[in-house]
């Protein structure tokens, strides 16, 4: 009986695996008001893809934390006055201006 409660657990892991597994997400797409939706842990997760993807566009291979922790509040400071736009056409906007 264990072995059939064991195995079924272990099945249940994989189906639910394998149906998040086909969400694909546009990230260019999520506007301000959506991110501003998100629970707290979720902005983050968002803020650590966004920070790695910049990152590696920029060809950095490090991560400061603290200006992470800067750009971060920045961004949600920037949203709270353009929930309607992409986040990411703003911080290509910024990325921009910076080069």
């Amino acid at each position: 009986m264990k072995k059939l409660l064991l195995g079924a657990g272990v099945a249940c892991a994989f189906v639910s695996g394998a149906a998040q597994a086909q969400v694909k997400i546009d990230m260019s797409k999520i506007t301000c008001a959506q991110v501003l939706a998100l629970p707290a842990d979720d902005q983050n997760d968002y803020a650590a893809w966004m920070s790695g993807w910049y990152s590696q566009k920029s060809g950095r291979s490090f991560i400061d934390m603290g200006k992470f922790q800067q750009n971060f509040a920045s961004v949600i400071d920037w949203c709270a006055a353009n929930k309607s736009e992409s986040v990411m056409a703003g911080l290509q906007r910024a990325f921009d201006q910076k080069k």
